[in-house]
């Protein structure tokens, strides 16, 4: 268990949050030892995705020691939006009685998530919101996410300078609302100019080439707001320019946090574990068990959402964090699931 499995749960919901009851969403209860649910992860291009799917198989073996039998049909490739419509298709045909899913796209899923619904099988989002009144999400906020790193930038340059953001795959759900989010926070700091922004699609060789080129391009810029694998790339451009005055954001990567103790740098981490797609499963499960939702558990911008914690790193609490993954593999992310236990607390 690491330091940051300690991260229960509860992040509130907002004012406008809505009551999801059975009558919205939610299947007929069903027999409570033994469950079949489809994982649909519709990238496959970083370890953190083969993560997030193997503690969903950890999870769910986990409710063995329950009495409760979870059976996982998973779908995990490259494929767009209508590959992953067909996914989920194939599920509802092969009478799965719930949905895990890890969207593509916030709004392509609501026809087929209303067949999902009319077939009495419940759906769930994680890591991307979806706008369906049909499925709920369950997962961190990802504009929140961005916004906690870039509150923390800010504050590193002293509320000025000038930065780059560099962002993942253009048009994703989660990458346009990590945007917004920074977005949201320097347009708070008025003397922080953001100078370009360019899209290096979570790929750790293209973020460390899109950094190269926006180091060379502004040799004046103070500090690079960057996500996750990439964020590893743009401190190895960093680092070869000399640049010792540069604050960044960083990666939850073991062998990232190892390159950041070894090169003392100046960074600051939001935690997106992939974890997440366990917390949902554990919080599917008790669904299908009949439990029925607490009222007002519900916020985010589709009024659907569950958020969960979001871990943060920095310099503060950077040793305690390394020491309890620094013997995982270079690959590892620093990760939390929600509990059971925890998950229950969602419900009355």
């Amino acid at each position: 268990m690491t330091t940051f499995r300690a991260f229960g749960i509860l992040a509130a919901a907002g004012a406008a949050a809505l009551a999801f009851g059975a009558a919205t969403f939610g299947p007929q209860a069903q027999a409570a030892d033994s469950f079949t649910i489809g994982l649909s992860n519709g990238w496959v291009g970083s370890e953190w995705r083969t993560q997030m799917i193997e503690e969903a198989q950890a999870a769910a073996a986990a409710w063995k020691d329950r009495g409760v039998e979870v059976k996982l049909v998973i779908q995990s490739s490259d494929v767009d939006v209508q590959g992953q419509i067909a996914a989920v298709r194939n599920f509802i045909n092969q009478g799965v009685n719930a949905i895990i899913i890890n969207p593509n796209s916030p709004t392509a899923f609501d026809p087929i998530f209303a067949q999902a619904k009319a077939r009495g099988i419940l759906v769930v989002a994680t890591d991307a919101e979806v706008s369906s009144k049909d499925a709920i999400y369950v997962g961190i906020d990802q504009k929140g996410w961005a916004m906690q790193s870039a509150e923390w930038l800010a504050k590193a340059l002293g509320g000025k300078g000038g930065i780059v953001a560099i962002n993942g795959v253009a048009g994703h759900p989660a990458n346009q609302m990590r945007v917004d989010g920074y977005r949201e926070v320097f347009a708070k700091h008025p003397d922080i100019k953001i100078l370009n922004e360019a899209n290096a699609n979570w790929d750790e060789a293209q973020g460390q080439q899109t950094a190269q080129t926006l180091l060379a391009t502004y040799p004046d810029l103070n500090g690079i707001w960057v996500q996750d694998g990439m964020a590893a790339g743009a401190w190895r451009a960093i680092a070869a320019s000399g640049r010792k005055d540069i604050a960044a954001t960083g990666e939850i990567r073991v062998d990232f946090l190892k390159a950041w103790k070894e090169g003392g740098y100046n960074s600051g981490a939001s935690v997106n574990p992939p974890g997440v797609m366990a917390s949902a499963l554990n919080v599917t499960v008790l669904r299908l068990q009949g439990r029925e939702f607490k009222d007002g558990v519900f916020g985010g911008v589709y009024g659907n959402a569950i958020y969960l914690p979001i871990p943060f790193i920095d310099n503060t609490n950077f040793d305690a964090v390394y020491e309890s993954v620094k013997d995982k593999p270079a690959y590892h992310s620093v990760t939390s699931t929600v509990s059971v236990e925890d998950a229950g607390k969602f419900f009355k």
